[in-house]
């Protein structure tokens, strides 16, 4: 009872939040929604209401109906909080539909998505998370499976699992991302644009693997890779590389 009547009402502690960034190539909202509907694959879940930043950096000055594009996200598992490189001029009118002004400076401003093929679509979303990155942060080690729903981030550090990571499960990473069990949710390496992140699993059964917002989805199959074997998964240009770690006799 003590420690109700003590208890502050409100607390303030400081939170680490992963955040989709939206990079529109393109204005339109048909345009934009047939590029959602294609990455998407019909898929309901596959951004499973994640926190986006838009960037209109390569859109400047192209009016955007806010009112239509913030709902159109949204029912693709998208809640947009803020945009970024956006004129001044339109700051206000984005403020009025609840949305932030970003002022983070980004380190890879060509960030691209590539769904499987490595195609780039009329509007593409990349995967990227805010610098702020202590120094020398110890690797985080996880001892138990990551099941569905759940989210880990290994902010700052790489990331060491030694138990499955389940269907419906994501593990991110600003480091590498090591794996000693199968992969079967979602693996995002490099996730603050750290381009030389691997990730390497025991056994590849991934929904979504990323390598410093570039990512990869398996819906036509994964690689013929030798069974039983672990794999390594790298950054190649802009293009995911799924390769064997099979060592040779």
């Amino acid at each position: 009872m003590q420690n109700s009547l003590t208890r502050k009402p409100i607390e303030i502690k400081i939170a680490t939040v992963v955040a989709v960034a939206v990079i529109l190539h393109q204005a339109p909202i048909a345009v934009l929604e047939a590029a959602l509907k294609e990455m998407t694959a019909g898929t309901p879940d596959f951004f499973d209401n994640e926190f986006a930043i838009v960037d209109v950096a390569a859109i400047s000055g192209e009016p955007l109906h806010w009112n239509v594009l913030i709902p159109l996200f949204k029912s693709f598992g998208l809640n947009l909080v803020a945009v970024r490189n956006a004129l001044e001029k339109d700051h206000p009118a984005i403020r009025s539909h609840g949305l932030n002004i970003d002022t983070v400076s980004k380190t890879r401003t060509d960030a691209k998505a590539t769904a499987g093929t490595g195609a780039v679509e009329p509007a593409t979303v990349a995967i990227e998370v805010e610098r702020r990155i202590a120094p020398a942060i110890p690797t985080m080690v996880i001892d138990t499976p990551v099941r569905a729903g759940q989210r880990i981030y290994a902010r700052g550090t790489d990331l060491i699992i030694t138990a499955s990571v389940n269907n419906g499960a994501e593990v991110i990473a600003d480091g590498s991302i090591h794996i000693y069990a199968p992969l079967r949710g979602r693996a995002l390496a490099g996730a603050s644009g750290n381009i030389k992140a691997r990730i390497y699993a025991l056994s590849l059964q991934a929904e979504l693997v990323s390598i410093a917002g570039i990512y990869r989805t398996f819906e036509n199959g994964f690689p013929a890779l030798p069974a039983h074997h672990p794999v390594q998964i790298k950054l190649i240009g802009d293009s995911i590389e799924v390769t064997s770690m099979k060592s040779v006799a």
